[in-house]
C-alpha cells in the first residue's frame, strides 16, 4: 500500500504462532543463550519459574508475521487490480515492553495499529508510518508491545 493507503486507527490482526519448547531452545541456543531460554530445569531455577521465549524470539515473530501479513496483503490489491506501493527501510521503534513471560505452548495473536502517517521531511517521494504493535497471549492477555515506524512509498502525484 501507498503511505496514503493506510487508515489512522485502524488495527489490523497479523497472524499468530504457537511457541514450542523446541522452538524456544533452538532460537535462544542461537540468539539469547540464557538459562531460563535453554531449558525447563533453568527456567524453573530462573525469574520466570519456567522455560520462558526469549523476548527477541516474540519480536523475531513478529517481524515473520508482518512480512508475510505484506506479501497477503500486496497480493490481494494486485489481484483486485489496485496499485502496490514499496516499504523501505525502518528508521527504528520506540516504547518496547515484554509485559509478561512467553511459555512453551503458548500462542500468541499479533496485531498492528497504524497511529501515525506523515510525509517524509527529507524525501517527498516517501512517508512514514508509526504503528502500535501488540501480542496477546491466548488469555487475551497482552504480553508484548513497541511502536514501529518505516519508510512507505507515496503514492505518485499526476
Amino acid at each position: 500500500m501507498h503511505l496514503e493507503d493506510y487508515e489512522i486507527g485502524l488495527k489490523v490482526e497479523l497472524g499468530s504462532h504457537s511457541f514450542t519448547a523446541e522452538e524456544i531452545v533452538r532460537f535462544a541456543s542461537k540468539y539469547d543463550p540464557q538459562p531460563f531460554h535453554l531449558s525447563e530445569e533453568g527456567g524453573r531455577a530462573g525469574p520466570f519459574k519456567g522455560l520462558a521465549a526469549s523476548g527477541w524470539h516474540t519480536c523475531a515473530v513478529w517481524m515473520k508475521l508482518m512480512i508475510a501479513f505484506q506479501i497477503r496483503t500486496a497480493k490481494e490489491r494486485m489481484t483486485a487490480g489496485l496499485p502496490v506501493g514499496r516499504a523501505g527501510p525502518s528508521p527504528g521503534f520506540e516504547k518496547l515492553k515484554w509485559k509478561r513471560p512467553v511459555y512453551a505452548g503458548d500462542t500468541l495473536t499479533y496485531f498492528a495499529e497504524a497511529i501515525e502517517a506523515r510525509p517524509s521531511e527529507k524525501r517527498p517521494a516517501w512517508g512514514v508510518l508509526r504503528a502500535h504493535n501488540t501480542a496477546l497471549n491466548q488469555e487475551g492477555v497482552e504480553v508484548f508491545e513497541f511502536t514501529s515506524a518505516v519508510l512507505v512509498e507515496r503514492r505518485p502525484t499526476t
